[in-house]
């Protein structure tokens, strides 16, 4: 399995200003749609994320600018996990129009419990902890032992 999704969507006339240029938010937007469709080829969605009693915050975002996207284009935004210790992940994502790159960005995120205390994932579902770090490559015993010790220095 790849550590990589792209999702594809058309720019709708609501997500642009009078000249027909995106707002800059929408990018985040686009960045949520992508991540959802990595989780979701990964066989889980952020419904069974909740119902296991977990929360996954975004705690930081960037995003740079490199050309507009306008009105009817057809976008395809990449997503890919570029870090994970169990408790923390960050993933990349770029923007196309066809092979024109438009953005690129990230977002940090935390796995937490309902109270907002940050969760090792693999205390609370150990098969979906795995699950990623076959998807990244990272099945090893220090892979491992790290993500527990990470779980206070989110």
């Amino acid at each position: 399995m790849q550590n990589e999704s792209s999702s594809t969507l058309r720019v709708r006339y609501q997500e642009t200003d009078q000249m027909g240029v995106v707002h800059h938010g929408n990018y985040i937007t686009w960045f949520e749609v992508a991540r959802t469709d990595w989780l979701r080829e990964l066989g889980t969605d952020y419904r069974q994320i909740e119902e296991m009693g977990l929360l996954l915050p975004v705690i930081q975002v960037h995003c740079k600018y490199k050309q507009s996207a306008r009105y009817d284009d057809v976008l395809r935004i990449r997503a890919r996990m570029v870090e994970y210790s169990g408790v923390k992940l960050t993933f990349a994502y770029d923007v196309y129009r066809e092979d024109e790159l438009l953005a690129t960005g990230t977002t940090a995120h935390c796995w937490t419990n309902k109270n907002m205390r940050p969760t090792p994932l693999k205390k609370i579902w150990p098969e979906l902890d795995q699950r990623i770090r076959e998807r990244l490559g990272q099945l090893s015993t220090k892979t491992a032992s790290q993500s527990e010790s990470s779980a206070s220095s989110f």
